[in-house]
């Protein structure tokens, strides 16, 4: 008697592509409300504690924040729903019992531009040194560096490159936010180096108020000013101060 065969067709198979692909997502929603239902049973509340507790650490936070501490997205919309946590911008959320601090944008624009520093006229409001009151945030970002799209405010950019970018940097926490602003010296020179996006009397303004409030000394002024190269400009004001 012959052995019995498995009979194996050997015809092509047509595929349906967009049937699969359907499949795969369904298949990846499934795994992913699974996923969920299994953190919740086996972590209870504890990602959601988690998820406060990190946010209360940052002040503001990005949803992107969370993945470093292995905390799932999901909590922070679950958290959103509840009241528990607002969001203050797009993409960016807090404690609603945190207080807004009067540099709140600057806070907010530290976290959506983490490579810009704060310069000009907004380094000047938050050192007091002008009586100008920008509706912009002016932030100073690499000549070279990738412009965001969405600032969530109304921002100014300017392009520093060198030298001058890298320099002068402080840091300051905002709303729990370690925001890199200009020092007093710094912003005075930038301002005379971008006097005409600025105007020169708020630049003179800027250096007369440096040095009443003694926020800087001569030497850091003439330091920064061969930096960004007004040294011949700042001159004439810098002996008349001395």
């Amino acid at each position: 008697m012959s052995p019995n065969f498995m009979h194996v067709s050997l015809e092509p198979r047509i595929v349906d592509k967009g049937a699969v692909s359907c499949y795969n997502m369904s298949a990846s929603m499934h795994n992913y409300r699974h996923f969920v239902t299994y953190l919740d049973k086996d972590m209870g509340t504890s990602a959601s504690d988690r998820a406060l507790k990190v946010i209360k650490e940052m002040g503001i936070l990005r949803p992107r924040d969370l993945d470093r501490h292995g905390i799932p997205r999901e909590y922070l919309r679950r958290l959103t729903r509840q009241g528990l946590v607002k969001q203050v911008g797009r993409g960016l959320y807090m404690l609603p019992d945190t207080e807004i601090d009067e540099h709140h944008s600057l806070a907010e624009i530290a976290k959506r531009v983490p490579h810009g520093v704060i310069c000009l006229l907004s380094a000047l409001r938050f050192h007091e040194m002008t009586t100008q009151a920008p509706f912009e945030v002016w932030v100073a970002i690499d000549s070279k560096a990738h412009l965001p799209r969405n600032y969530g405010v109304p921002v100014r950019v300017v392009r520093f490159s060198g030298q001058v970018l890298r320099e002068g940097i402080t840091t300051h926490t905002i709303e729990g936010v370690d925001v890199p602003i200009y020092s007093p010296a710094k912003t005075v020179a930038d301002c005379f180096r971008y006097r005409n996006k600025v105007g020169l009397d708020v630049a003179i303004e800027a250096l007369r108020d440096c040095r009443r409030q003694q926020k800087c000394n001569y030497d850091e002024l003439w330091h920064y000013a061969i930096v960004c190269r007004v040294a011949q400009v700042m001159k004439p004001y810098l002996e008349v101060m001395v």
